[in-house]
């Protein structure tokens, strides 16, 4: 009474094999056969081989990270250095010269120098130190806020990141070539 009669021609399996542009031209697959398919047990009944699988897979994990790190690809980034606020303060710090990366080297001068048993040499050494402590701090807190001024300029005052202070600062303490993620820009190629 309703639905199809018996009596309709059913397709040809030619007409079935012929693949229609934008269709799926395969049958959909059982729901039991699916779920047998993504079915693992809780605990492996191999534990070396899962031991080394886990191993395997955690080498790959740290090889992604650690080419993105080189090549600044986004996706495979740690969290810390994720989002592109984050990413312009990297760029920022990276086309500045600062002073702070220059406080290790200056700091063995320092400790050379402290070895030499002259008052006047002693007293240099330390007004070295402090000079190039509050010479840094003042240079790192001038950084910081234009830092600030471009990702509030491009980004807004809501997408300051949480932690921009230290992680710019981090950055700027450490050598040009020991930075991770590498710099992208070149000394001077400030971000826009």
């Amino acid at each position: 009474m309703f639905g199809r009669s018996k009596t309709d021609e059913q397709p040809t399996a030619a007409e079935r094999a012929a693949e229609r542009e934008g269709a799926k031209n395969r049958p959909t697959p059982k729901r039991r056969d699916q779920e047998a398919a993504r079915k693992r047990p809780l605990v492996v009944a191999d534990r070396k081989e899962a031991r080394r699988l886990d191993r395997e897979e955690r080498r790959a994990k740290l090889a992604r990270t650690r080419k993105a790190m080189e090549t600044g690809d986004e996706k495979f980034l740690p969290a810390r250095d994720k989002g592109p606020a984050r990413r312009f303060i990297r760029d920022y710090v990276d086309a500045r010269r600062n002073l702070a990366e220059f406080l290790l080297p200056i700091m063995l001068v320092v400790l050379a120098l402290s070895l030499v048993r002259q008052q006047t040499i002693f007293t240099l050494s330390v007004l070295l130190t402090w000079g190039s402590v509050l010479a840094v701090v003042i240079d790192t807190f001038v950084m910081w806020r234009g830092a600030k001024k471009g990702v509030v300029a491009k980004f807004g005052a809501d997408q300051v990141p949480r932690g921009g202070w230290s992680y710019a600062a981090m950055r700027a303490f450490q050598m040009r070539r020991q930075r991770m993620p590498k710099p992208q820009v070149a000394r001077g190629e400030y971000p826009s």
